[in-house]
């Protein structure tokens, strides 16, 4: 019974020691790239002048005129115009049409990323409007992009 409970504890061990490494990146990340105060509160100017600035070429994008049923990605670049890595914890959408592919790796300071997002319009129809949250450990620790589309619906006859 010692043998197998001591078994099962050496091989959680060696399965968990390779999930804490997101997706099979080589990442860097140290402590100080986590460092996120939720507030202003406490936040010095030194600490503010050190994190990271995650900065859009663009926050929306507008597919213009889709037919129903499309399926349409586009690609968001951004550049870390801060002074530490950038790590973006989370990209969620507000629509279960929408998707998003956010970089795993940190972004250094003055690197480009990019942020994919895929919409599928079927069961959509006139204008509509979707928001990306990305949570990273930025200040403000959320930041906001938007595709937007106008959906038509094919003469069904």
């Amino acid at each position: 019974m010692k043998r197998l409970i001591l078994i099962t504890l050496i091989a959680g061990l060696l399965v968990g020691t390779g999930a804490c490494n997101r997706h099979g990146h080589d990442n860097d990340i140290t402590a100080s790239d986590i460092h996120n105060p939720a507030t202003a509160d406490g936040l010095s100017k030194k600490e503010a002048k050190n994190m990271p600035v995650i900065t859009f070429e663009k926050t929306t994008h507008d597919f213009g005129k889709v037919i129903q049923g499309e399926k349409l990605s586009y690609t968001f670049t951004f550049t870390n115009t801060g002074k530490s890595n950038l790590i973006i914890t989370s990209a969620e959408a507000s629509c279960g049409c929408t998707t998003t592919t956010p970089p795993q790796a940190p972004i250094k300071p003055g690197e480009k990323g990019q942020i994919k997002v895929s919409f599928d319009s079927q069961n959509k129809k006139g204008p509509t409007k979707n928001m990306v949250i990305i949570s990273a450990n930025t200040y403000p620790i959320r930041t906001m992009i938007y595709i937007t589309a106008n959906v038509i619906v094919p003469n069904q006859k």
